[in-house]
């Protein structure tokens, strides 16, 4: 079954989704916590990941330009049931991952308006941001694309406004933390536990071309919006990680607060200053909703792409009769993130606790994607290579591997240090939590194809 989309994205829109997508202000804090030595691994990191999955995610969606995205890349290689059981990864990650970003709003809702809300108040701030999400994913893209367009724009506001505050707080102030080769050198020690997160933080260039067939040009627009995005990214995290730094020192970096924090050591002296801060902690409010539509708009697209495929129940590929957008998987998710809010918020101890938990769960899940992203990459390369690619990873064949394994180091040690932390040992929820959800996938996609046969 296909549907037809309006073509309504262009490269404007897909450097400012991906921009919402990617730029993260709970990484920059993460990325923060890890100290000095986080900014050699930003610029480490870029070169051995990010620049290669950006040439590998542009390649992919000019080549196969298919609604859906990474769902229909590992569905051409593996067939569909490796492409939903991809699929429901990427899907369930987001519903996982959208209410830590909830809590994390919640966080900063309760710092700036109301110090005495309750972890159980915050809870129920994460389930109405849930479903005010999936009203988004309904509405159409037309409409729906300006939330992570504002929300791009309003993030490149607050790391400008961060980096500028980090500058002046130096020359009034002095370093919070020195900065030398000595302190820039990584320890493992020190660092292991907070990598992961930098890696997560450089996730979702493949995000866009789940929305293929409402893209006006994918050969054209897609390879401009990632490079465009991969830079703006990058910059500002590198620049925005050194502007904390600069006035908090790493023992008091708070995941969840952070950013507050620092905007109020910045700008918060004066009555005029606190106002500024409340009005860019707002803007940080929306830029968090944001985050959760922009990555649910993306997966729900992929999740219902395999549900009309036959691969997955037929309720999750339920379109909007108008709209045409994906109201089952939308629906679906909103149902999850209440769920899962309602069953952390029973076992959590802080909104900091809460927000880990649901982050490094939903991550190891969320990372298997991108194992089957690369495979697939590596497959499509050599089974479909006179296939006309209107971008191609530049080097040859060689280099194109060399890329893809890289990437693919990379992901299975940030899936190793998110189940086994060098501080706690071997995380058994997160590992185990992470088998019961994919076999939960598996029994769907096997139901699934018993309906259909």
């Amino acid at each position: 079954m296909s549907i037809n989309h309006i073509k309504t994205l262009k490269a404007r829109d897909l450097t400012l989704f991906t921009v919402s997508a990617i730029l993260l202000l709970d990484t920059l804090a993460a990325a923060a916590s890890v100290g000095v030595s986080s900014l050699f691994w930003w610029l480490f990191l870029a070169v051995i990941f990010f620049l290669p999955f950006g040439l590998i995610s542009a390649e992919m969606g000019t080549t196969y330009p298919e609604q859906g995205g990474v769902y229909a890349w590992v569905r051409n290689a593996y067939g569909k049931r490796w492409g939903s059981r991809i699929s429901w990864a990427y899907w369930v990650n987001t519903a996982l991952w959208n209410p830590s970003i909830f809590i994390l709003f919640a966080g900063v809702f309760k710092q700036l308006f109301a110090p005495e809300l309750s972890l159980a108040g915050q809870i129920i701030i994460g389930i109405v941001l849930s479903w005010v999400s999936v009203i988004v994913n309904i509405v159409t893209l037309k409409v729906g694309k300006w939330v992570p367009n504002v929300g791009a724009i309003l993030k490149l506001i607050i790391f400008i406004t961060l980096i500028i505050g980090g500058l002046n707080y130096v020359q009034e102030n002095g370093m919070a933390n020195r900065i030398s080769w000595e302190t820039l050198t990584p320890t493992w020690s020190g660092s292991l536990e907070y990598i992961p997160a930098i890696i997560y933080g450089m996730l979702g260039f493949e995000l866009m071309s789940a929305s293929a067939d409402e893209i006006k040009n994918p050969a054209r627009d897609l390879p401009r919006a990632t490079l465009f995005s991969g830079c703006i990214i990058l910059l500002f995290y590198v620049l925005g990680t050194l502007a904390i730094l600069a006035a908090v020192p790493v023992a008091d970096v708070n995941l969840v607060e952070g950013l507050v924090d620092t905007l109020t050591l910045f700008f918060g002296d004066s009555s005029l200053g606190i106002a500024f801060v409340t009005v860019l902690g707002i803007a940080a409010l929306y830029t968090f909703l944001s985050n959760g539509v922009t990555w649910a708009m993306g997966c729900n697209r992929a999740m219902a792409e395999a549900a009309l495929d036959g691969e997955l129940p037929k309720i999750l590929g339920k379109t909007h009769p108008r709209n045409g957008t994906p109201m089952g998987a939308a629906i679906a998710m909103g149902v999850v993130s209440t769920l899962v809010l309602l069953f952390y918020g029973l076992i959590a101890s802080s909104n900091e606790d809460l927000f880990w938990s649901l982050f490094s769960f939903s991550a190891v899940i969320f990372l298997l994607t991108y194992v089957g992203m690369m495979l697939a990459f590596l497959k499509l390369r050599k089974m479909d290579s006179q296939r006309h690619r209107p971008f191609r990873v530049p080097g040859g064949k060689l280099f194109a591997r060399i890329a893809a394994y890289s990437c693919l180091f990379v992901i299975a040690l940030a899936l190793f240090l998110f189940i086994w932390t060098p501080a706690e040992g071997m995380q058994w929820p997160v590992f185990l939590g992470a088998i019961i959800t994919m076999a939960l996938g598996e029994f769907l996609v096997r139901k699934a194809e018993h309906e259909n046969s």
